[in-house]
This record gives C-alpha cells, structure tokens and sequence, in this order.
C-alpha cells in the first residue's frame, strides 16, 4: 500500500505531547504492512479524541454513539468476515458506558481488534475520572480526589473470553507497533489496552517511563501465567507494569456459527439472504 494513499488531509487536533500520536503512527504502519486493499479495512470509534483517529486515516470508518463502538463492529464484522474490522475506544467509552458490550465481544470471541486508548481520564470532558483512573485522582468532577479503586480491564477480559491479551506503550515505539500487529493477525478478539498518556489532564509520561518493562508470557496459552502476569499491577499501585503479549489462544469464533460463513464470497450474500428469510 502507498504510504501517501493512507493519509487523509484533516488537520491533527490532538494536544502536543499526546499518547494518540504513538498510536497513530503505530497502526499506519501495521495497515501499510497488511496487504490489503483500503477497502478491505474498517476502523471503528467510539466518542472521545481517540475517535479522531479515523479523520486521519483514508480506509472506511464508522463513528458510534458513546459506548456502543463493539456492537457496531460486531455487525460489520458478521456482514462480510471478509473485511479486518479495527475497533478504537477509550477507557471511559469502553469501561464505563460500553463495558457491557466489551465484555460480550470478548465472550463471542469474535475476530475484531479492539485498542483501547486507556489515558485513564475523560480528556474530551476535562479531566473527569474513569474506571482507571488512580485512587485520589484529582479532577473536575472530583476536586478532593476519587475515593474509588481503579479496576484492571485485562484481568476482566482474560476471565470473559478474549482469546488475544496484550498491554502497550506507545513511548516503546517498536514494542508497540508489534503488540499491535500481532493483535490484528490473531484470528479472534484480540484486545489491546494501551498505556495512552494525556499530556494535558493526566500527565503519567514520568510515571509509566520509570515503570515499564516488557514482559512476556513464557507459555501464550497458559491461563494462570497471564493471570499471575495481569495481576502483578493493579493500576494504582507502583511498578514494574508489565507491557506485552500475556493471552494468546485459538478458539472458535463468532462468525463462523452463522449460515453463509463458509461459503464462497460468490455465494454468501445468497446463503445470508436465505437464512434470514427463514428467520422472519
């Protein structure tokens, strides 16, 4: 793919210093390395400065209402399996209002990647708490500090079914760029939380470049070692923080129970067509 065919001529708005950067440049590169006609790619967004992603990107998109990015890409993923379906979201989009619908895409395993922009912070709001945030956090809806424990999303998407587990840092350009390549490659739902520092309301830059280390699971498919990895930092405490690959399994998907899966790309839209006649 030619790398110019994949920008798009919207102007940047994310703030200097922002951890969407990384992101961005990591997934231009993972798309120019995939082979894929631009056609063939969707990307998906919920609502915050995450979802400005898809304005700087020249492939398809869909903008969701708040929360509800995973059920919309669940939908395009079942339409046409054909089609690699990229899901971005942020920590409040997807672990607040949509955690719902995060955790029965994980339960589905369906073959989406989901990358999680986890700056744990509502930035589009100014700086209210999320489900990460730190305890004692300090923001406009919470001027003495947040008096709830922040809860560790991978620990919850490893016990709901996701079959790919990963944690990145964008700052670790290289690191990251292969997280995020081998979340797309992996047939299933694959989901990415990423250490995305908001340089403006909640600046862990200092905090996250003391900690990080890269940490493999030694055995992808062992249950317990991803739990023993996952649950080394509870998102409040001091490090090591683990970023890396923890889960990764094969198990059956989603869209492969549904009449037409199958079939030759020719014949699917019949084989769909016919069994939704015999639904209604």
């Amino acid at each position: 793919m030619n790398p110019q065919e994949l920008l798009t001529s919207a102007q940047i708005q994310w703030c200097p210093g922002c951890g969407n950067f990384g992101i961005l440049t990591a997934i231009k590169a993972v798309i120019e390395e995939l082979h894929q006609p631009r056609e063939k790619i969707v990307i998906v967004t919920g609502i915050g400065n995450h979802a400005k992603i898809a304005d700087y990107l020249n492939v398809n998109s869909f903008y969701s209402i708040h929360g509800r990015a995973f059920p919309a890409a669940t939908a395009i993923k079942l339409a046409n399996p054909e089609l690699q379906v990229i899901c971005f979201a942020g920590d409040g989009d997807s672990y607040a209002e949509g955690l719902d619908h995060l955790i029965f895409a994980a339960k589905r395993n369906i073959d989406i990647t989901a990358i999680i922009h986890d700056n744990r912070v509502y930035a589009l709001a100014t700086a209210q708490f999320t489900p990460t945030a730190p305890l004692g956090f300090r923001g406009s809806t919470t001027p003495f500090g947040t008096v709830e424990h922040p809860f560790n999303p991978l620990e919850l998407m490893l016990v709901s079914g996701a079959s790919f587990i990963a944690r990145g840092y964008p700052a670790r350009a290289g690191h990251f760029q292969r997280l995020i390549r081998e979340a797309i490659r992996h047939r299933g739902f694959s989901f990415v939380d990423v250490l995305q520092v908001c340089a403006t309301y909640n600046n862990l830059y200092g905090f996250y470049n003391k900690n990080v280390q890269e940490i493999e699971a030694g055995d992808p498919s062992s249950l317990k070692e991803a739990s023993q990895i996952i649950r080394a930092w509870d998102y409040n405490s001091e490090g090591p923080i683990a970023i890396g690959k923890f889960y990764d399994v094969d198990r059956p998907r989603f869209e492969e129970s549904f009449a037409g899966y199958r079939a030759r790309p020719a014949d699917r839209e019949a084989k769909l067509q016919e069994a939704f006649e015999q639904l209604v």
